[in-house]
């Protein structure tokens, strides 16, 4: 049921990832082809994880440096 990823070791099934449900137009809800409405970290037996519906982070902002820090 969970697959691998390069970066995580284990996936907590929910439906927002699943590759039967759609995210609905409010974004509230999961429409679910085998269950119907769903919430989005609700899941079921029928859950299969689909790589393309994750959403990465976002990296962290660099700070600001000035000349000063690079003098010794």
């Amino acid at each position: 049921m969970k697959n691998k990823l390069l970066n995580e070791k284990e996936i907590s099934p929910a439906c927002a990832h699943c590759l039967h449900g759609r995210l609905s137009p409010d974004k509230l809800s999961v429409l679910c082809v085998k269950k119907g409405i769903m919430q989005p970290t609700s899941s079921c037996r029928k859950f299969i994880y689909d790589p393309l519906k994750r959403q990465p982070q976002r990296m962290p902002r660099l700070p600001k440096f000035t000349a000063e820090d690079f003098e010794i």
